[in-house]
């Protein structure tokens, strides 16, 4: 079984980072495949909304603005499991989440079939590093994007600066029994 994790920031040492790294022990913990996509090391543009709105993604499913994405796009239908990890940036997900998630959201809107988190257990952590200001409101569109995209809501985690030892630890065991649920459900 193949976990995806999707980190969104710029720190590779921060919160982050941290959060990233315990989804992926866990999840390894339970013999899964986990590998972990940095965002910022890859160049995803944010949607053009072209042809008034739809271009190439409402038909074939495939964005047309030529980046990192139509990669990253296509290698989902290979995992069982994702955890996306972003830091809370204004109230929300970063500037690398949203790009992805609204170009992925835009593909797979009228698919029929076939959505790359379709019925596939998603865990959301939202790492609020300075005031801890936006977890919950970060959580709530992520919670949102799941949805669209017909995911199972496995856990949603906001970690701060005050909370961070524990949640931490949560990560990891989240992301460990959502790998050992894939495990005994085959």
């Amino acid at each position: 079984m193949k976990v995806m994790i999707i980190t969104g920031s710029p720190n590779n040492n921060g919160l982050t980072a941290a959060c990233g790294e315990q989804a992926r022990l866990g999840a390894a913990s339970a013999e899964a495949e986990a590998t972990i996509v940095k965002l910022n090391d890859l160049k995803i543009g944010i949607c053009h909304a072209c042809s008034e709105g739809w271009g190439s993604c409402r038909e074939r499913h495939v964005c047309q603005v030529e980046d990192d994405f139509q990669k990253l796009h296509e290698s989902l239908q290979s995992y069982d499991a994702f955890i996306l990890v972003t830091p809370v940036y204004w109230w929300d997900m970063s500037e690398a989440v949203k790009a992805f998630i609204d170009r992925l959201r835009r593909c797979e809107a009228f698919k029929k079939k076939d959505f790359s988190i379709s019925g596939k257990p998603v865990i959301c952590v939202a790492a609020a590093g300075g005031s801890g200001n936006g977890c919950i409101s970060c959580l709530a569109n992520l919670e949102r994007f799941v949805d669209h995209l017909k995911g199972i809501k496995f856990d949603f985690i906001g970690v701060t600066r005050s909370n961070r030892e524990y949640k931490l630890q949560t990560i990891y065991e989240a992301s460990n029994r959502m790998a050992v649920h894939l495990k005994d459900s085959r």
